[in-house]
């Protein structure tokens, strides 16, 4: 998966770009509540940069990361 893929996925949870330096985007949402997370903006993101976003994702949505995966790729 690439960065704009994950952008366009986390988007459901209503993460929005809120700045970019480098090859990094920062992302934030405000539902639950506020949450930044800094992802890179590569092609393809490693699989562990991958999960360990899945994984703060999770937690900040309250939700198991079985749930969040069916949420965001279904």
């Amino acid at each position: 998966m690439d960065a704009a893929g994950l952008i366009k996925a986390l988007s459901r949870f209503g993460y929005s770009v809120t700045r970019q330096s480098g090859s990094h985007i920062r992302l934030t949402t405000n539902s639950p509540g506020q949450h930044h997370m800094t992802i890179p903006n590569h092609s393809p993101i490693k699989l562990g940069t991958l999960n360990a976003i899945i994984n703060e994702v999770a937690a900040s949505q309250q939700l198991s990361r079985d749930e969040l995966m069916r949420h965001l790729f279904e």
